[in-house]
């Protein structure tokens, strides 16, 4: 009879039980969350070079296709306001720059020199001569403006 009363009176967990439960959810949240963190960063810089790629693509599809005779004939890059206009250029918008610091979203500015930062950052810069399109922003240690 001794034996059912101990079995009842311990229904809980005691405290080193608990204790070693959030030890051990701390050790594990201590290696998986800068796993996280660095899975963010790929994700952004893939999503950067994935929107470049798209861009250019089809910037140089719009070259090409300027040298045709329905194309006009003549080679050239399109102007900025080609470029953002939905239809001319590309079928959609140009998509958002994940390093995007500034409050308007998938803004394209004019940049001269591919890399440099233009104004404030943000968006994507393109340069109409020369057919150039990058990352407008600086973020510390990625570079993406180099992309």
């Amino acid at each position: 009879m001794r034996r059912n009363q101990m079995a009842t009176a311990r229904a809980g967990f005691t405290l080193i039980e608990l204790v070693t439960v959030i030890v051990i959810l701390g050790i594990l949240s201590a290696v998986a969350l800068p796993v996280y963190l660095d899975y963010r960063q790929d994700a952004k810089i893939a999503a950067c070079k994935g929107m470049l790629g798209a861009v250019r693509a089809a910037i140089a599809n719009y070259y090409a296709y300027s040298a045709t005779n329905s194309g006009g004939g003549v080679l050239r890059y399109p102007a900025l306001t080609d470029l953002t206009a939905t239809g001319v250029v590309m079928q959609d918008v140009v998509g958002d720059n994940p390093f995007d610091t500034d409050a308007t979203k998938n803004n394209v500015v004019a940049g001269t020199t591919k890399g440099t930062v233009v104004g404030n950052t943000g968006g994507w810069a393109y340069n109409a001569t020369t057919g150039q399109f990058w990352a407008n922003t600086n973020t510390t240690g990625i570079g993406e403006n180099g992309f």
